[in-house]
């Protein structure tokens, strides 16, 4: 947002006309793929917060809001300008609008460069505004915006006066469930001009505001004001000291909030704070739940690297899928100023010796490696200085790894300079602080062996950058019948069938995993294709050189410039049998797992030398980077989880998705997040749960994108699947309190949209963290009324590590078939503020919970140090360098003994199709009961410790203290799906000493 700050200062006259010119509307050309463009009348709305056009298919659809805009270019920069023929539209009549998390183009031409110099002005200025705005100031500002186009979709006949029948309809689609008669009292009161019988938007505010009126907030206000309709100063700070639980309030602050929220003038000369003002500042920013503090970067900063979390982003330049889309530079500037600080740059050889970047053997489109360079330096210490990682995954030769070393060196200059690094303690990480506004290179390193002198060498490649599996690959063939776009074409529109038929299943599904069963029907149905069409050359014989070859495998001819080296049998004996049936899967030469690297690239790659588990040597050497699929990182947690602990307490370890996941969903960070692996890499243009959780856990600390890890974990270990993990430690219990909602929406997905029924609203509040933290508890349901439910019921819930706890909160319209998923808010354990505050829902507008929080500190009945006194020097003073030794030798082996005493009690079951795509069915509570407490399914990658029977229809796990009976893992649905299995049985539950067990899910 640097290049806005010009716009913050212009004149009030120019700024003025640009709005002008914006809201009477331009005529612009909207080009779009495919097309030669649509004449469209583009306009500014009346409260300059959209922008919108006409005519258009979308109707209410075709709007694009200001806050959604990440930035606007001048000229022909776009991929879709790019396609257009040179010359074809003026450059100084174009210009491109980026927006949405998936950063969408609206490309405009219009008639003249002078009109395309007011839009391109009058949108950097309202961009800039918004920029530069406080909470206070958006708060106010979204919720002002909201009431008018509320009232402006209510006026259906456009003409700006609401009558009665349009305040009914309103009254439905606000979830509003009033006796007519009292809606008529409150219009009639609120009609106070000359023209009765209709409310201007006026008469809308106030009738509004008598609908909106808060029982809990007055109830609240009477009794700290001795039932009083106002607040003194004194009974305003007895209120925040008492129940928000601040400190330090002196006459100032309250006189402050009274200047601030009061809207009577009246009140306002007697400092005192009225319903309305009381209102306003318990629904402001500062009565939030979420500490205002934590704003700002409040951590040490001095630690070394591996005891933080860091952000980080998997494939990062990509816009959707991994096969089928968009590679975009600007994805690079999204994530970096989100927060993101460690970014994946995957390198292939480029045409003209340019390396390019792009997700290799798939259909995603190319960008040039220099432009991401140019990017990553423009926008990574925008919004924080610490360090950002770059993750180079290079698949280039020597020659262009060349070019990638002189790009880096070029562009990041001093950034990439780590010589005056102070890195404290000998073998030790430096600390992001030490590192700011420095850039890191994650890639290989040229053995020690070789020497300064070698210019290149071979490194392992068994951490494999070339992350795609075989059965993901395509490598097109076609002849002279068959063009490349037409092959590309095709295979485009199955493939986009296919992961729109993968995509049906539930928002809050913690394993929305796209199956191996979606390649194996594309490549199915591209055989069917190729046998419906066969290409006839000239001498009548079939071109079996169109076969396509989806050939999802490691076929590929063997090249000079290629760094990898491959075995090639099989293609000769392809050559030699050219009669084998179309589309048929190649058998697969070995690859040796080596690759050349050139020592320019080498050089640059200091504290995050990438290195596969079988080359750990415990030679004392820090800078190792171990990266994991999120498959393999899985084993590992399930049967090394202590040992890997202690391993991440010295290096740096990443996970990344799998590659089946070709519809770029996200795996479940909180087994990996638990282990202390610090680059737990996601897919951040995949929303969702998994997306949801990241965002929340790196909120905290000023979104700076490196969080501390508990000191538990960076010092000594623990094992993290115990039921009491931290015996020596106090545990918090936290007294949430849902009071009730505000102007909770009928559900995104509903059928009906708003015409749908009135919606039956309930909560559900998940603690996310260890195993033994992971449950959840909810409230009734209220029948009929999402505008002001009410439910006045206490959840309870204890943590034994508060420090990496999410707390999790849902709304839920209950509906006897199931349940829509409303809204959610996620916030770290340790961000959570005592007393009465608003948990507004993530992307509405006004959608919000009320509640009051209460933090309490519990302790066991026993110190572990009277039963164990040596439990101080494993716990506390860090296992000893044999125990370390011990861990490590054999934490990455591959095969593990599965007949060890460690893993012979824990029976790892694989998620079924069956778990995998089909929608959960409803878990809400019965109407006017309270459903009672569970553990929750959270933990779908930990250790296996109970049976399913404790598995209710949710996939939520009840926590028991009742032997458990065997029945089969899976239900009779995967048989459908699979056909008949040996199903081992799962095993009994035990209960010990009388106490609930600790229930984990099964994977």
């Amino acid at each position: 947002m640097a290049d806005l700050e010009v716009y913050k200062n212009l004149s009030p006259e120019k700024v003025e006309r640009c709005m002008s010119v914006m809201q009477s509307g331009t005529q612009m050309i909207k080009l779009k793929r495919g097309t030669k463009g649509l004449v469209r009348l583009f306009y500014l709305d009346e409260h300059r917060t959209r922008l919108r056009w006409r005519p258009s298919r979308k109707s209410e659809k075709a709007k694009i809001l200001i806050d959604s805009i990440y930035k606007v270019t001048e000229g022909r920069q776009s991929e879709i300008f790019h396609r257009q023929a040179e010359g074809h539209f003026d450059p100084s009549c174009c210009f491109t609008i980026y927006h949405g998390n998936h950063m969408e183009s609206l490309d405009l031409i219009t008639s003249n460069p002078e009109e395309a110099r007011t839009w391109i002005t009058g949108l950097k200025y309202l961009m800039a505004g918004i920029s530069d705005e406080d909470s206070l100031a958006k708060r106010q500002r979204t919720h002002d915006q909201w009431v008018k186009q509320t009232f402006e979709e209510a006026d259906k006949n456009g003409d700006g006066l609401l009558n009665i029948e349009e305040i009914h309809q309103l009254m439905h689609k606000l979830n509003v469930n009033l006796p007519r008669r009292k809606v008529r009292q409150m219009f009639q009161e609120a009609d106070t001009d000359e023209n009765q019988g209709t409310l201007t938007f006026e008469e809308f505010c106030v009738f509004y505001k008598m609908m909106s009126l808060r029982r809990d907030l007055y109830l609240l206000l009477l009794n700290y004001s001795d039932k009083k309709d106002h607040l003194t100063l004194e009974e305003l700070a007895q209120f925040l000291k008492v129940e928000q639980k601040m400190s330090n309030v002196t006459t100032d602050y309250c006189l402050d909030i009274v200047r601030k929220f009061e809207v009577s003038e009246e009140n306002k000369a007697k400092n005192v704070l009225g319903i309305e003002g009381f209102t306003n500042f318990m629904r402001s920013p500062a009565c939030d739940i979420f500490n205002p503090l934590h704003h700002e970067v409040y951590q040490d900063m001095d630690q070394p690297l591996c005891n933080y979390y860091i952000a980080s982003s998997h494939n990062t330049y990509l816009t959707g899928d991994q096969l089928l889309s968009q590679s975009k530079v600007d994805m690079y500037a999204r994530v970096l100023q989100e927060g993101c600080r460690c970014v994946e740059v995957d390198c292939w050889d480029g045409p003209d010796g340019e390396p390019v970047v792009h997700h290799g053997y798939t259909l995603t489109s190319k960008i040039l490696f220099r432009d991401v360079v140019e990017t990553i330096n423009k926008h990574a210490f925008v919004k924080n200085e610490f360090p950002v990682i770059l993750s180079i995954e290079n698949h280039c030769s020597v020659q262009q790894q060349r070019k990638i070393a002189q790009y880096l060196k070029g562009i990041f200059g001093d950034k990439l300079d780590l010589s005056s690094v102070d890195t404290g303690e000998t073998k030790q990480l430096p600390s992001p602080q030490s590192l700011k506004g420095k850039i890191l290179v994650k890639g290989k390193k040229l053995p020690y062996h070789l020497g300064d002198d070698a210019e290149e060498g071979e490194v392992s490649d068994e951490d494999s950058a070339d992350e795609i599996e075989d059965e993901c690959k395509f490598k097109l063939h076609y002849n002279n019948g068959t063009t490349e776009h037409q092959v590309e074409s095709f295979i485009r529109k199955k493939l986009e069938s296919l992961l729109k038929e993968s995509q049906i299943r539930d928002k809050e599904d913690p394993d929305s995993f796209t199956v191996r069963a979606l390649l194996r029907a594309t490549h199915e149905g591209l055989n069917a294709h190729l046998k419906q069409h066969p290409d006839v050359k000239e001498n009548g014989k079939k071109s079996h050189g169109r076969s396509l070859m989806t050939n999802f495998g490691k076929h590929k001819k063997t090249t000079k410039s290629r760094s990898k080296s491959y075995s090639t049998d099989d293609e000769e004996d392809t050559q030699q049998n050219p009669g084998k049936e179309t589309g048929q899967l190649y058998r697969l030469g070995r690859r040796r797992k080596t690759m050349k690297l050139c020592r320019e690239l080498s050089d640059l790659v200091v504290y995050t030398n990438s290195v596969a588990a079988q080359d750990i040597v415990d030679d004392g050497t820090t800078g190792n980077v171990l990266s994991f699929s999120e498959t393999r990182a899985h084993q590992v947690v399930q049967q090394k989880s202590e040992q890997f602990m202690i391993y991440n307490q010295k290096q740096l370890t990443r996970i990344y998705p799998s590659a089946y996941r070709i519809d770029s969903s996200n795996f479940n960070p909180l087994p990996y997040w638990n282990a202390g692996c610090q680059l737990v890499a996601l897919n951040y243009q995949s929303e969702g749960r998994m997306m949801q959780l990241n965002r929340a856990k790196f909120k905290t600390n000023g979104n700076c994108g490196y969080v501390l890890k508990p000191q538990q974990m960076c010092k000594g270990t623990f094992n993290p699947y115990s039921g009491d993990p931290l015996p020596a430690n106090p545990k918090k219990q936290l007294i949430l309190k849902v009071i009730s909602g505000q102007q909770l929406p009928k559900p995104p997905d509903s059928m009906f949209g708003d015409r749908g029924e009135i919606i039956d609203p309930f909560v559900e509040v998940e603690i996310i963290g260890l195993p033994v933290d992971c449950c959840k508890d909810q409230t009734r349901v209220v029948d009929d009324n999402g505008f002001n439910p009410v439910w006045e019921e206490t959840l309870t819930f204890t943590v034994h590590m508060p420090d990496i706890a999410l707390v999790r909160f849902l709304v839920w319209d209950h509906d006897p078939i199931g349940r829509d998923f409303v809204g959610q808010r996620t916030v770290t354990f340790s961000s959570l503020v005592p007393g009465y505050r608003h948990v507004y829902l993530e992307g509405l507008t006004e959608a919000s919970i009320f509640v009051h929080i209460t933090i309490n500190e519990i302790y066991g009945k026993w110190s572990p140090l009277i039963l164990n006194p040596s439990y101080t020097i494993l716990h506390f003073l860090g296992a000893t360098k044999s125990r370390q030794l011990q861990g490590l030798k054999g934490l990455f082996n591959k095969n593990p003994r599965h007949g060890s005493s460690e893993n012979n009690s824990h029976y790892v079951r694989k998620r079924s199709i069956g778990d995998r795509i089909l929608r959960r069915t409803a878990s809400a509570p019965a109407k006017g009961r309270k459903k009672s407490k569970m553990g929750f399914q959270e933990m779908v990658e930990i250790k296996d410790s109970v049976s399913e029977a404790a598995r209710d229809q949710d996939g939520v796990l009840r926590r028991t203290t009742r032997s458990l009976q065997e029945r089969p893992v899976s239900l009779p649905v995967d048989k459908s799906l699979l056909g008949a299995l040996s199903l081992p049985l799962s095993e009994t539950a035990k209960d010990t000493e009388g106490k609930e067990n600790s229930l984990v899910a099964k994977f």
